[in-house]
């Protein structure tokens, strides 16, 4: 504990808090502090000038990273019919209607990390919608988690899509990788991210839209990145 106490706090050290670096030489300190014996995982923090209070405000969305999350994502869905078979071929880890609701409600099973419903089911999952919602599970067709297409949901989910909500502070988070990915993968991953986001701008939003962009590891500090040089990257 002392020793990784020591790395941090050197790690802490060398970046220059009042900096915002630009994005190749932020990911490359953010892998340099990685050094925990486990792979730590690499998110991104972007501080948004848009107020979470005005439903015409409220950023929610998803997207698939070119590169994954490296994490192992275990997909639960809602479904019935021909749907099931569908899910489970798409590589579903546990596929269900009535009876899968029933495990959620009665022995509060939660072994999964993303839940996809067919339209058609959402009268029943709805039953569980407190238990879900607060864990950030509830399926939702702003970001593609309800629908009639199931096997393309599954894939995408088990292959790197990943949700974001903006938070009462204005603040996204997302997963961008592994401390193990190459440089140009976590710049990739979070250069759509960023790029989804000034997408999605609101047209109500007034002054500086991305205020701060924050990456780091697991273990390891936060890395202030230049939000306005990531802007002018996408539109290049």
């Amino acid at each position: 504990m002392a020793n990784r106490g020591k790395r941090i706090k050197a790690a802490r050290e060398t970046v220059d808090r009042t900096q915002r670096y630009e994005i190749d030489k932020a990911v490359e300190l953010v892998k340099e502090f990685a050094a925990a014996k486990f792979d730590e995982s690499v998110d991104i923090a972007v501080r948004l000038g848009v107020n979470p209070r005005h439903a015409d405000q409220m950023i929610r969305g998803a997207t698939v990273l070119p590169h994954g999350t490296g994490k192992t994502v275990r997909v639960a869905v809602f479904a019935k019919g021909e749907k099931v078979a569908e899910a489970e071929e798409a590589g579903a880890d546990i596929v269900g209607g009535e009876e899968l609701v029933k495990k959620i409600q009665d022995e509060g099973w939660l072994e999964f990390d993303k839940a996809i419903a067919t339209p058609d089911m959402m009268g029943l999952v709805g039953r569980i919608g407190r238990v879900l919602g607060p864990r950030g599970l509830m399926p939702n067709p702003k970001v593609g988690t309800v629908t009639f297409d199931v096997a393309a949901a599954v894939k995408e989910s088990k292959g790197g899509k990943v949700d974001f909500r903006v938070e009462k502070a204005g603040i996204i988070h997302a997963s961008i990788g592994r401390a193990s990915f190459g440089a140009d993968q976590l710049k990739e991953n979070a250069m759509t991210i960023m790029d989804v986001l000034v997408k999605m701008k609101p047209a109500t939003a007034k002054g500086t839209y991305v205020k701060s962009v924050t990456i780091s590891s697991t273990m390891g500090p936060g890395v202030a990145v230049d939000g306005t040089h990531m802007q002018a990257l996408l539109k290049e």
